[in-house]
């Protein structure tokens, strides 16, 4: 496999295993919101980019008007209103119909990657994309079946929330690997960076909606370390990986690899999570867990040797 392919790849899967960390957030926070580790996530990882570009500052010069209000878009739409979007949607709809509409979203990204930027003819797609959907509808089968109207006390506003969220990763996806094809001399690292400055400015800015709403539990529950421990703790992991990381390897994927794969591969961010929440839950994955996710990495694979073949077709072609 050639090096840039097995970069681009190995990326996206450590892109896809950082950003299944935030499967578990629910169960690592005690008492406190998704908004208040959010809030403190976006902080930390907002400050450490800053620190970032203050000691890159010679790349920071090149940088030009469009490349910083293009970046803060990305941060602002694919993390901080993603986020929000997603949290309404569990909250409204519950906690299990909002990722149902996510697990579509690696297929619909992958689809329109390929409509835009063609890279392997639809007869070659048609079969791992089928993989892909039916492991990601299995996967998701037997938590559709524990759903109640209990956990969903408002579908008509978590639902348009949940495709509001799943609209927004597919436009992050796309608006970022066209981005970063105008750009390919961007250093990773400096972008990440800018997406995720936008991202905090933007989590900044709700911090006075937020509390007029009473979404930040740590206004009861104080800040002192003996309450809020867990709070910092894996606010700060996940600032280091579901978003700096997360962005990071999301970034030399999409300068590597054509969407349509990279899409792909983030399926893998379902059977991460998924075993994630197995692990939490201490139970094993029930039969159809098992097949989907079984399918899902058979099609995840078949994708990779399609592309990798085309690739090596094209450089035979060349010599």
């Amino acid at each position: 496999m050639k090096s840039s392919l097995l970069i681009g790849v190995t990326a996206a899967l450590l892109a896809a295993l950082a950003w299944s960390l935030n499967f578990i957030v629910p169960f690592v926070i005690g008492d406190y919101s998704i908004f208040d580790i959010a809030l403190f996530r976006f902080l930390v990882s907002g400050l450490i980019a800053f620190v970032y570009l203050m000691f890159n500052r010679n790349h920071i010069r090149t940088l030009r008007a469009a490349d910083w209000l293009m970046s803060f878009a990305l941060g602002l739409v694919g993390y901080f209103v993603y986020f929000q979007s997603l949290a309404g949607a569990a909250l409204y709809a519950g906690p299990v119909i909002a990722p149902a509409f996510l697990a579509l979203v690696p297929v619909v990204l992958a689809t329109l990657g390929n409509l835009r930027q063609p890279a392997i003819a639809w007869r070659h797609l048609a079969f791992p994309f089928t993989l892909a959907a039916i492991g990601l509808l299995l996967v998701n089968a037997g938590s559709l079946e524990q759903a109640s109207l209990k956990e969903a006390p408002s579908l008509l506003i978590g639902v348009p929330l949940a495709i509001l969220a799943a609209a927004c990763w597919v436009w992050f996806g796309l608006l970022n690997q066209s981005a970063l094809a105008k750009r390919p001399q961007m250093p990773a690292g400096v972008w990440t960076a800018l997406i995720m400055i936008g991202a905090s400015l933007g989590m900044l800015c709700f911090v006075p909606i937020g509390l007029l709403l009473n979404v930040f539990a740590s206004t009861r529950l104080g800040l002192g370390w003996d309450a809020a421990s867990s709070l910092y703790v894996w606010g700060t992991i996940l600032a280091l990986t579901a978003s700096l990381g997360g962005a990071l390897a999301w970034t030399f994927a999409s300068q590597r690899l054509p969407v349509a794969l990279s899409a792909q591969l983030i399926t893998m961010e379902t059977v991460f999570g998924t075993v994630l929440g197995l692990l939490v839950r201490r139970r094993w994955p029930t039969l159809v867990e098992a097949i989907g996710m079984t399918v899902l990495l058979a099609g995840v694979v078949i994708a990779i040797r399609i592309f990798h073949g085309q690739r090596n077709h094209a450089a035979a072609e060349i010599a």
